[in-house]
């Protein structure tokens, strides 16, 4: 099977936890643990988001402005993606060792063409960075020219473009080394984002959402399977209400028509949603919603909500 796995953020960060560099080595190698049997028996590429972690190297960025220098988004997410695909790599490269195996593994980075035009450029809705309470961020926003919006009525936080990705354009890297039997880490925080004009490539100040980027390369690569691992094991109509109903199977026409009536909401599970549709719209053969804690049991038809054409 050739699969796209794309980590959500708490895979390396729960809800809760603190943010430094050893709760990410700790949730990486759970991360390793629970993908080793998957990736010995199939050709697969992990993909992971980078919100939080491109979030705080914005505001390092912008705090230390004077003392060093400053790089726009899309070189913080080449930056991003460099030592989150190490992190993973290394821990992967620690599982096989451990179990006394071997697979080659590389992690790319990967950049994402998008449209210049795309309207998501005059309407930042990705969420970056931490938490700020509402005097904070209008604080932020004088200061800086910031965008902010509340998250969930947990905070405001920093948003930024998120346009549509439109090619990845180290897809063939990636088919390339997944025939010469590598684990591939690509496409993370969904790519750098870059536009091509007047014949040359320039990078744009922009997120590309992680899950709709990992649907791309999925279909570009021929995969047959879109795996989304996420923080709860099932998709949910009516989430968090006394009706809330788990999406055990479900064909991609009828999971399109809960979507166009609004059950999932855009800054939750809705891109998520939207990647199945999309993948399975191009050609792919089934997708899988699920925690990274129940990788196992999804697989096995256990748990999870499956989509099929």
């Amino acid at each position: 099977m050739r699969a796209v796995v794309a980590l959500g953020g708490n895979a390396l960060r729960r809800k809760g936890e603190p943010f430094d560099i050893e709760t990410h080595e700790k949730n990486a190698r759970i991360a390793a643990e629970s993908l080793y049997d998957f990736l010995l028996e199939n050709e697969v590429v992990i993909t992971h988001g980078n919100g939080p972690q491109v979030g705080e190297e914005f505001f390092r960025n912008v705090f230390t402005s004077g003392k060093v220098f400053t790089m726009s988004l899309d070189y913080l997410n080449a930056e991003t993606q460099g030592w989150i695909g190490y992190l993973l790599e290394k821990n992967l490269r620690n599982v096989f060792l451990r179990h006394g195996e071997h697979k080659s593994i590389a992690t790319l980075v990967t950049l994402v063409r998008v449209d210049a035009g795309d309207p998501a450029f005059q309407n930042p809705t990705k969420y970056v960075g931490r938490f700020f309470s509402r005097e904070e961020a209008e604080e932020l926003r004088k200061k800086y020219g910031w965008t902010f919006r509340e998250d969930a009525d947990r905070g405001w936080r920093v948003v930024v473009p998120s346009p549509e990705p439109m090619e990845v354009l180290n897809a063939d890297a990636v088919s390339a080394l997944l025939k010469s039997g590598f684990v591939v880490i690509a496409a993370g925080g969904g790519g750098i984002p870059v536009v091509v004009e007047d014949g040359q490539i320039r990078g744009v100040e922009a997120v590309i959402d992680k899950d709709l980027a990992s649907a791309r390369l999925a279909s570009q690569i021929g995969a047959d399977t879109l795996i989304i691992l996420t923080e709860v094991e099932k998709v949910y109509l009516n989430y968090g209400s006394p009706q809330q109903k788990p999406l055990d199977r479900v064909r991609v026409d009828e999971l399109e028509k809960y979507y166009g009536e609004g059950h999932f909401p855009p800054g939750n599970m809705g891109p998520k949603v939207k990647a199945v549709i999309d993948f399975l719209r191009r050609g792919g053969k089934r997708a899988i919603i699920t925690s990274l804690y129940r990788f196992g049991d999804a697989l096995e038809g256990k748990t999870g909500t499956h989509i099929l054409p």
